[in-house]
């Protein structure tokens, strides 16, 4: 009988080095997802028993998303068709119309009496799509925003993002984003 060779054992020390060196590179090399969404404050929670302050009918701008994703805004009832584009957006008159109803400080029977008094009622049905939520979410986001820009170019000569925190919120006071999801009881 011949000799009988042993087989050479594997030196193990390097698996724990290329083991982390995997670990490493695949944790920097992937991709975590972000979450998207609107930036919301929530109301507090009501107290119970709590009536709805009743507002002026002249105070709500009102925006009706239907299942079929068709448009309709307008004060107290709304009755005027919000344009769709064919490319599926909105038109920019739903912007312009929140612009002005909230900016008008009644100087018009059909507008709010002041930014601070006008509300967006946006209320739509169960089978609206999501994406046509947040191209409405957007067009009101917009709106403010524009109104925050002109008044503080209007009060301090630069855009609203280049003011300072207090400047910031003299603004966002004189013009409060004011959307509400909930039914609205008017008068």
């Amino acid at each position: 009988m011949g000799k009988r060779r042993d087989l050479p054992e594997i030196n193990a020390g390097s698996m724990a080095d290329i083991a982390f060196l995997l670990l490493i590179f695949f944790l920097v090399t992937t991709t975590m997802d972000v979450d998207s969404g609107i930036s919301r404050k929530l109301p507090p929670m009501p107290e119970e028993n709590i009536e709805t302050p009743e507002i002026h009918k002249k105070n709500i701008f009102v925006v009706l998303i239907n299942k079929n994703d068709k448009v309709l805004a307008g004060i107290g009832s709304p009755s005027n068709m919000v344009e769709i584009n064919g490319d599926g957006s909105i038109s920019s008159s739903l912007k312009e119309s929140v612009k002005e109803f909230v900016s008008n400080n009644g100087r018009s029977d059909n507008s709010s009496e002041s930014p601070d008094k006008a509300v967006v009622s946006l209320q739509n049905q169960e089978g609206t799509s999501y994406d046509m939520y947040i191209q409405i979410q957007n067009e009101l986001t917009k709106a403010y925003n524009e109104l925050r820009d002109e008044k503080s170019n209007q009060d301090y000569g630069k855009d609203f993002d280049k003011l300072d925190a207090d400047e910031q919120k003299l603004v966002k006071k004189y013009f409060p984003m004011k959307v509400s999801e909930a039914e609205t009881k008017s008068n």
